[in-house]
C-alpha cells in the first residue's frame, strides 16, 4: 500500500495543479544550466586554441630541450630546457614539504581529533587556502629572502604553503570515504587506533591520496606571484639544480619573455605558456584516472 502510494506521488505531481508552470520553470533552468556548461567549456577551448596558435612558430623539440641563448638583439635565440627543469625541481621540493605534512593533518583530524578541534582546523585550512598566493609570497620573502638573497628553498615553501592546504582538505575528504565497518572490525580484532589508521585506512584511501596530491602539484605548477619574490632569475641562461641559488622556472620565464620587446619573444612566451598547459592536463588526467579507481576500491 505504501509502495503504491509512493509509486503514484511523481503522477499526482505531474497532473496536479500548476504542473505546467513547473514543466516550464524545469525546462528553463535545463537550460540554463546546459548553457552555463556549455559556455565554461567553450571558455576553455578558445583560451587552449588561442594559446596552441599563438605557440605554434615557436614550439620545437630544439625549443625544449636547450637553454636560452640570447642573441645581439637582446632575443632569445634558445629554449627553456633550464626553466622546465627548474620547475620541476621547485615542484618536486614543495610536494615533498607539504604531501607529508597535509596527510598527517588529514589523519589527525578525521581519526583521533574532536568535532570542534577537527572544524577548527578545518576551517584554517580554509582560511589559508583563501590567501592570495602574492601574500604568501610577500610572506616568504619576508622571512628568508629579505636580507639575504632569492633560492629555490624559498620559492618551494612558498609553493609548499600553498599546496598544504589543498592536499589536507582532499585528504580529509578521502579518508571520510573509508567505510566505517573497516574501522569498527580493527577495533574488535583488538587492534589500536594507529595500527588501524596504519594498515587499513591509508592503504585503502591510497589512490585518493595520491589523486589529492597531484591536484595539488597541479595548482602550484603554474603560480607566479609567489616565484616572483622567491626565486624570479631573469640573468641565468645555464642549467641551475641547486636550490641553494634562485631557480629558472617557467612561469618567471613567460613572464620575462612577455616583457621584452622582441616579438619573437612574445612567441616564445605562447610556447612556454603551452607546454605549462600540457603539463597541468596531464597531471589533471592522471588525478582523475587515480580518482576513479580510488572510487571503485572504497566501494569495493
Amino acid at each position: 500500500m505504501e509502495g503504491s502510494a509512493i509509486a503514484a506521488a511523481p503522477r499526482v505531481l505531474a497532473a496536479g495543479p500548476g504542473a505546467r508552470r513547473r514543466r516550464a520553470v524545469n525546462r528553463l533552468m535545463e537550460a540554463v544550466s546546459t548553457l552555463a556548461a556549455g559556455l565554461a567549456v567553450a571558455v576553455l577551448g578558445l583560451v587552449v586554441v588561442s594559446v596552441v596558435v599563438k605557440a605554434a612558430p615557436a614550439i620545437s623539440f630544439r625549443f625544449i630541450t636547450t637553454n636560452p641563448q640570447i642573441s645581439p638583439f637582446g632575443a632569445n635565440t634558445g629554449g627553456i630546457a633550464n626553466s622546465i627543469v627548474g620547475s620541476l625541481i621547485l615542484v618536486a621540493l614543495a610536494t615533498a614539504m607539504s604531501v607529508p605534512v597535509a596527510v598527517l593533518i588529514a589523519i589527525y583530524t578525521t581519526e583521533f581529533a574532536g568535532g570542534r578541534i577537527g572544524a577548527l582546523i578545518r576551517f584554517a585550512l580554509d582560511l589559508l587556502n583563501g590567501v592570495p598566493t602574492i601574500v604568501t609570497g610577500l610572506f616568504v620573502f619576508g622571512i628568508l629572502v629579505l636580507g639575504a638573497r632569492q633560492s629555490g628553498w624559498a620559492g618551494a615553501i612558498a609553493l609548499a604553503i600553498i599546496e598544504l592546504p589543498i592536499v589536507a582538505r582532499s585528504a580529509q575528504e578521502v579518508l571520510a570515504l573509508v567505510p566505517s565497518s573497516l574501522r569498527e572490525a580493527g577495533l574488535a580484532l583488538g587492534l589500536r587506533r594507529w595500527r588501524i589508521v596504519l594498515r587499513i585506512v591509508l592503504p585503502t584511501a591510497l589512490g585518493g591520496l595520491i589523486t589529492g596530491s597531484v591536484l595539488g602539484v597541479a595548482r602550484v605548477a603554474g603560480e607566479t606571484a609567489p616565484l616572483l619574490f622567491t626565486t624570479s632569475t631573469f640573468s641565468n641562461l645555464g642549467l641551475t639544480t641547486s636550490p641553494s641559488q634562485a631557480l629558472p622556472n617557467i612561469p618567471i620565464t613567460i613572464f620575462g619573455l612577455s616583457e621584452s620587446a622582441a616579438p619573437s619573444d612574445h612567441a616564445q612566451a605562447w610556447a612556454a605558456s603551452l607546454v605549462l598547459i600540457l603539463f597541468v592536463l596531464l597531471l589533471s588526467v592522471v588525478a582523475r584516472a587515480l580518482h576513479e579507481r580510488s572510487r571503485r576500491r572504497i566501494r569495493e
